[in-house]
């Protein structure tokens, strides 16, 4: 993953597309055609690809409601697949398995060849609509080392759609730097919600935890440049789809104006 954690190699920050895969084997939404999930996923990615995205990540949003922390080995054998598939588009690649099974995203990201992976819940607790998502840095990064897995960890800072009371005595530089010092690669900051904006004020006060820092929500062109004058990256799932919701494939002239965005501020 050096084209983020080299810092700014471009010049700009990193251009990072979400992969939404449809609902998996075994979740209450699968329609039972796994071929028919794994091209969706393909065309999404080439939309991305060829639209102008530095790297992907692949996540099981479709799995609604999701599972606490550990997922049955159909979403793994499944999501190695579609990961699998992303992967040969020839870009980075990123594995996110809802919610919190940060373990699963870490064995299909080994499986299938991609390079990091994203993980809620790497340190601290916080209380999601699963409910209570417990840190996992200690035996997530035993488990990475026993695999010798050549796979980084972006940790989010103040998971999105989650209550952080328990950790509200903590500002989110305080969170932040206990994440480095629990071993995260990257750290990535959200708004409160899938799309909502995020605070720049935010990024700024987790740019100085020595490792890159991502944006992970409510990017969008009118302010990709801002934010991406004090983030690593920037990834962007919702606003690149048809009409901006996440559920919609992706539109390719969306992906190109966001590109655009971010090479006119470079």
């Amino acid at each position: 993953m050096r084209f983020l954690l080299d810092r700014r190699p471009r010049g700009r920050a990193a251009f990072i597309g979400m992969v939404h895969l449809e609902p998996l084997p075994g979740s209450p939404g699968w329609r039972g055609d796994l071929s028919t999930l794994l091209a969706a996923a393909e065309r999404d990615a080439d939309a991305l690809r060829d639209g102008g995205c530095d790297a992907l990540i692949v996540e099981n949003m479709g799995d609604l409601p999701y599972l606490k922390g550990r997922v049955g080995p159909e979403t793994v054998a499944a999501m190695t697949l579609a990961v699998e598939r992303v992967v040969r588009r020839g870009l980075p690649v990123g594995v996110q398995v809802l919610a919190g099974a940060n373990a699963e995203a870490l064995g299909v990201a080994l499986a299938a060849g991609a390079g990091f992976i994203r993980a809620e819940g790497f340190a601290y607790a916080h209380v999601a609509d699963e409910g209570i998502i417990d840190a996992c840095a200690g035996p997530l990064l035993r488990r990475r080392r026993a695999l010798g897995a050549p796979v980084t960890v972006w940790a989010d800072v103040q998971k999105k759609h989650a209550a952080h009371a328990i950790t509200g005595d903590l500002s989110v530089a305080e969170l932040a730097h206990g994440a480095v010092f629990c071993g995260a690669d990257v750290l990535v900051v959200t708004g409160r919600a899938t799309g909502a904006k995020t605070a720049i004020d935010d990024v700024r006060a987790v740019a100085g935890c020595g490792v890159p820092v991502v944006v992970g929500s409510g990017v969008t062109p009118a302010d990709a440049a801002a934010l991406g004058a004090v983030a690593d990256g920037l990834i962007v799932g919702s606003w690149l789809k048809y009409d901006g919701d996440w559920r919609s494939p992706v539109d390719p002239r969306r992906v190109e104006r966001l590109r655009e965005a971010l090479d006119d501020a470079g």
